[in-house]
């Protein structure tokens, strides 16, 4: 097992996955608070990376494309502080990062877990029933229906409509925009027979967030939803197989490569071979 601890969270790696636990201190947002413990199992890794810096360094999950609803929903537009896949590390414990990397890569290789893009969801969305209050309304689900309220800062020929409720099977999509410079955010759901799309003051399938506190919130909500919608890449689930299968053939070709090398024993050798070709 290995095993870092930071004011920021601790991370935990037992063979089969990650489990990120967001720490105590002041400083960790709100969302990582709300989000509380995730488990990434191993298949949804892509990769990880330590990167030291003079007063601070890095560890970073790369996670497999589609693997994770909260990812896919808010577009990778989380802020570092806000991604439960961030860790800020201190100097002092630098040998320890570097540890945790080198066993999460080797897991990987031996594995042979590709980093191709996967077509169903390997980490759950935020539990439900939710509901947020950020901006200009409130975003609540169940798990069925989406209820959108709106507040009194919300603008009159939006909140002329009333509240809104929104079916899940009616839902085709959902995004969630950060606020950024001069330019408000949003929470917004695509609906089938919806109206047309305008800004999101004036749209009523739309919260429009203006860069608070609690705006990184609303991407757990957008998440929820993401996570019991049909997968985004279920069309392309051929051209997914492909890609998959040419990486399989890639890792073969590394692991023989590193077997040559004096890298990996022969069992270890023989064990990720193993692996692949059961795969593919």
């Amino acid at each position: 097992m290995a095993e870092i601890i930071q004011k920021g969270g601790t991370w935990v790696f037992d063979g089969d996955a990650l489990r990120l636990t967001p720490g105590r201190d002041r400083n960790v947002s709100v969302l990582r608070q709300e989000l509380g413990e995730l488990v990434v199992p191993l298949r949804a890794l892509a990769g990880i990376s330590f990167e030291q810096g003079r007063r601070s360094g890095r560890l970073r999950l790369r996670l497999r494309d589609g693997s994770d609803p909260l990812t896919y929903a808010t577009g990778g537009r989380l802020a570092e502080t806000d991604d439960p896949c961030r860790l800020t590390v201190e100097p002092d414990r630098y040998g320890v990062a570097e540890y945790v990397t080198d066993e999460v890569r080797a897991a990987l290789l031996l594995r042979g877990v590709p980093g191709t893009p996967v077509s169903e969801y390997l980490l759950p969305g935020p539990p439900v029933p939710l509901s947020v209050s950020a901006g200009d309304g409130t975003a609540s689900f169940d798990g069925e229906r989406v209820r959108l309220e709106w507040n009194w800062k919300t603008e009159e020929v939006k909140a002329a409509g009333g509240p809104r409720t929104l079916a899940l099977a009616d839902v085709l999509g959902v995004e969630w925009q950060p606020a950024a410079g001069l330019e408000n955010g949003h929470l917004r759901f695509r609906v089938r027979g919806g109206p047309a799309r305008t800004r999101a003051k004036y749209d009523p399938d739309a919260v429009e967030l203006w860069g608070f506190r609690r705006d990184p919130l609303m991407a757990l909500v957008a998440a929820a939803v993401q996570a019991r919608l049909p997968h985004p890449s279920a069309s392309a689930v051929p051209e997914a197989a492909e890609a998959d299968h040419d990486a399989l053939l890639r890792r073969l070709r590394e692991l023989g490569e590193l077997h040559r090398a004096g890298v990996l024993t022969d069992d270890e050798f023989t064990t990720a071979k193993r692996a692949v070709l059961t795969r593919m």
